[in-house]
C-alpha cells in the first residue's frame, strides 16, 4: 500500500472514533474542570487500540501466509469490503440515543475496543498484501494511531460545539465504509 492508501485507511478506521467522540462532546457539560484530562485519555485509548488491533490481526494470520498466497488479494478485498459494507449499512440505520458516561475509564476502554474491532480485519489484510515483517507495520500502525487520536479530539470538539447539526448532515460511517471498499477494490485490481 502507498502512503496515501495508508492515510486513507487510517481515516476510514478513525470514523468510528470520530462518531463516538462527537457523541461524547454532545454529552459534555459546561465548566468541567477535568474535561481535558478525560478527553486526552479517551483519545489516547482510541488511538492505541486502533493501532494495536491491526497488529493482533497481522500476528494471528502471518503464520499461515504460505498457504494463502494464491488467495490473499481476494481475502484482503473480502475483509475490507465486508467491514466497509457493514459501516455503509449502519450509516443508514436509525440513530439511537445512547446514555453513557464517556468520562469513566471503563466506558472509554469499552468504547476503544468496540471502535477498533474492524481494525483487526485490517491487520489480516496487511498480512495478505505483502506486509511480512513487523518492521513493515511500524509506519502504518503509527499513522493509524495518530489519525485516530486526532479524529477523537476533533470529534469531541465538533460534538461540543456543532454536534447535532453535524450528525444530521454528515455520516462519518458512510464515508469510512466507502473508503475501505475503495481500498479493497484497488487491492483486488492490482493484486
Amino acid at each position: 500500500m502507498s502512503i496515501i492508501d495508508i492515510i486513507l485507511l487510517a481515516i476510514a478506521l478513525a470514523m468510528d472514533c470520530l462518531t463516538v467522540s462527537i457523541v461524547s462532546g454532545l454529552t459534555a457539560r459546561d465548566g468541567q474542570a477535568t474535561e481535558t484530562r478525560w478527553l486526552y485519555r479517551m483519545a489516547f485509548l482510541f488511538g492505541f487500540f486502533q493501532a494495536f488491533m491491526p497488529l493482533l490481526g497481522w500476528l494471528g494470520i502471518i503464520h499461515f501466509e504460505t498457504y494463502m498466497e494464491a488467495y490473499d488479494h481476494w481475502i484482503a478485498f473480502g475483509l475490507l469490503a465486508f467491514v466497509g459494507g457493514k459501516m455503509v449499512w449502519e450509516s443508514f440505520g436509525d440513530d439511537e440515543e445512547h446514555h453513557f458516561n464517556p468520562r469513566l475509564l471503563r466506558t472509554q476502554l469499552l468504547l476503544a475496543v468496540a471502535t477498533s474491532i474492524d481494525a483487526l480485519a485490517v491487520g489480516i489484510s496487511f498480512a495478505c498484501t505483502g506486509y511480512t515483517q513487523l518492521s513493515d507495520l511500524t509506519l502504518p500502525l503509527i499513522i493509524i494511531g495518530i489519525v485516530s487520536f486526532l479524529f477523537s479530539i476533533m470529534g469531541y470538539h465538533l460534538g461540543r460545539h456543532f454536534g447535532r447539526a453535524i450528525t444530521k448532515r454528515m455520516k462519518p460511517e458512510l464515508m469510512g465504509g466507502l473508503i475501505l471498499i475503495a481500498i479493497g477494490v484497488k487491492i483486488l485490481l492490482v493484486g
